[in-house]
């Protein structure tokens, strides 16, 4: 008898079996994780390599201080503001042009090139180290972001007058080494954690970031029409039950 109790003891139930997993499952995913940051962060620090004979590759565009603005009082004001919001852009020739489309026809127009937006983050990061008299000439805007596909605030850059584009040729005088067994083991990281149910996992375990997919589908749920008529009709329901 104190046999068996013993052995039922010791099996384990099929809540607890699947606990485990699900925990093993977890930790193998946050050492994975750990480790794929670690390697991207080698991957930054490497050191660039000086080439033997530089060169060059198209044309990067850039804005400057106008040469009034640089020879007033501000000029130094300025030119430190502009190294916070400067953009650079790339192309294969001077003209900076792209395909677009009139009318049924592909016509080449002039690529736009904007200073940087500072977005509400970064406005409050002590690493930008925006003083006061800089913040006047910024205005708050709420924009959409291409890159990030939302609309949020921003900061925009009040007095874009004071600074022009200028282009120059992009030469190319460094380059950084490459680790084969670096970058093996970077990818095989790289594509396990983007699978999609362990990118669930992460965001919920590791990031602890709620589902950018279930919150779209909530926000939709509560606009839709059948939503609002089935809340309009419980209400009458519950209304109708207080009657009686």
């Amino acid at each position: 008898m104190e046999n068996d109790n013993l052995l039922f003891s010791r099996l384990r139930s099929v809540r607890s079996r699947k606990r485990t997993i699900r925990k093993d499952v977890e930790k193998q995913i946050r050492t994975k994780y750990k480790r794929s940051r670690e390697l991207w962060k080698i991957r930054r620090d490497l050191p660039l390599i000086p080439l033997d004979k530089p060169y060059q590759k198209g044309f990067v565009r850039f804005f400057v201080v106008r040469d009034d603005v640089k020879q007033s009082k501000d000029g130094d004001f300025f030119e430190g503001i502009l190294k916070k919001i400067n953009t650079y852009m790339y192309s294969d020739n001077r003209k900076f042009l792209k395909k677009n489309r009139k009318f049924g026809r592909k016509i080449y127009v002039e690529r736009e090139q904007k200073l940087r937006y500072i977005t509400s983050f970064s406005w409050n990061y002590p690493k930008w180290e925006l003083i006061d008299r800089e913040r006047q000439y910024f205005e708050k805007k709420d924009d959409y972001c291409p890159v990030r596909k939302i609309f949020g605030t921003y900061y925009k850059f009040t007095e874009p007058w004071r600074f022009t584009l200028r282009v120059k040729p992009n030469m190319i005088t460094h380059y950084k080494p490459l680790d084969l067994e670096l970058e093996k083991e970077y990818a095989a990281l790289d594509s396990y954690l983007g699978q999609y149910k362990v990118i669930g996992i992460m965001h919920k375990t590791i990031l602890c970031k709620s589902n950018p997919w279930k919150e779209k589908y909530q926000r939709e749920l509560i606009k839709s029409r059948k939503y609002a008529a089935c809340t309009m009709s419980a209400t009458e329901i519950a209304e109708s039950l207080q009657d009686v």
